[in-house]
C-alpha cells in the first residue's frame, strides 16, 4: 500500500481515544511523524473540545491548518485566533433543554459553550469534561443571562443513570432541532443539527482544495462516524466502539499503542 495509490493529501484526527493516550499525550513516536508529514499533507484536529482545549497540542504537532472544534459546530482558524464557520443553536431552545432536564433531575450540571469562552451557573465539578479538568468556567451567571445568546454547545452533565434516561427524552421533546451525542458516560452534547465532524472536515476540505477521497480520518467514536464515512480511507483504534470499527477500512491498534502511527506506515505515509 503506498501514499500514491491513495493520494492522502489530508489526515484528520480526532483527539480523545485516537490520537492521545488515556495519559491524554501525543506518544514522542507519533509526533515526530506527523511532524515529517506535515509539509506533505494537511493536518487537519477534529473535536469535540473547543480551541482552548486544543491548542497545547496544536502547538506540539506545529501545525498551521484550521481545526474542527465542538463536534463541528465551529472551524477554527488558530493562527488568526477566529472562527472560520460557526453554527449555533438558539439560546432560546437552549434554556427549553435546561428546563425539561432540570424539571426531571434538579441535579444536572448544564455548562454552555459559547465560540471559545465556558459558561455556567453552578460551580460544581462533580461532573465534568477533559476541557472542565484544564480550564475554569469564564463566567458563573444565571441559565436566564446565559440563553440570552446563542449557544455553540451546550453541555449536560450528571451520574450516567441520569444522562441514559434523559437522551431519549431530549430526543422525544426536540427532534431534529438538535443532534445529541453521548461520547462519555456522565455527559451529553448538544449541538445544531446540521453540524458534525464530517460538516467542518468538509468545510476544511474547500479552503485547501482537497477531495474527500484524499482524506485519511481517524477515530473511535460515534461522533466520528460521520468523518470517518466521507474519507477515502477511514481508521478505526481497536479501542472504538462498534459503529465506528463498521464503516472503517482498517483497525489499527488501540490509542494506547501506536494505533495513529501504525495507520501511517500501513499505508505507506512513514
Amino acid at each position: 500500500m503506498t501514499q500514491r495509490k491513495y493520494d492522502i493529501r489530508l489526515i484528520a484526527l480526532d483527539l480523545d481515544g485516537t490520537l492521545l493516550t488515556d495519559e491524554k499525550k501525543i506518544a514522542e513516536p507519533t509526533v515526530e511523524a506527523l511532524h515529517a508529514l506535515s509539509s506533505q499533507v494537511k493536518i487537519v484536529l477534529a473535536s469535540a473540545r473547543p480551541p482552548r482545549s486544543v491548542r497545547h497540542l496544536y502547538k506540539q504537532l506545529e501545525l498551521d491548518t484550521w481545526q474542527v472544534n465542538y463536534n463541528g459546530a465551529m472551524v477554527w482558524d488558530e493562527p488568526n485566533q477566529t472562527a472560520v464557520f460557526h453554527r449555533p443553536m438558539p439560546g432560546e431552545l437552549c434554556r427549553k433543554i435546561v428546563d425539561l432536564a432540570r424539571d426531571m433531575y434538579e441535579e444536572i450540571l448544564v455548562s454552555c459553550e459559547v465560540m471559545d469562552r465556558w459558561f455556567t451557573d453552578r460551580d460544581d465539578h462533580t461532573y465534568t469534561t477533559e476541557t472542565g479538568k484544564l480550564f475554569s468556567p469564564d463566567e458563573i451567571v444565571s441559565m436566564d443571562q446565559i440563553c440570552l445568546n446563542p449557544i455553540t454547545k451546550l453541555m449536560l452533565l450528571a451520574d450516567p443513570m441520569i444522562i441514559n434516561r434523559l437522551e431519549p427524552l431530549i430526543f422525544q421533546k426536540f427532534g431534529r432541532k438538535v443532534l445529541v451525542v453521548q461520547s462519555d458516560p456522565q455527559l451529553l452534547q448538544i449541538m445544531d443539527p446540521k453540524c458534525g465532524k464530517s460538516v467542518g472536515l468538509n468545510f476544511c476540505c474547500k479552503r485547501y482544495g482537497i477531495s474527500p477521497k484524499q482524506i485519511m480520518a481517524f477515530g473511535d467514536a460515534p461522533n466520528d462516524v460521520g468523518m470517518l464515512q466521507m474519507a477515502g480511507v477511514a481508521i478505526a483504534m481497536s479501542n472504538a466502539d462498534k459503529v465506528v470499527k463498521d464503516v472503517a477500512h482498517w483497525v489499527a491498534p488501540s490509542n494506547n499503542d501506536h494505533g495513529v502511527l501504525e495507520a501511517l506506515k500501513r499505508y505507506g505515509l512513514v
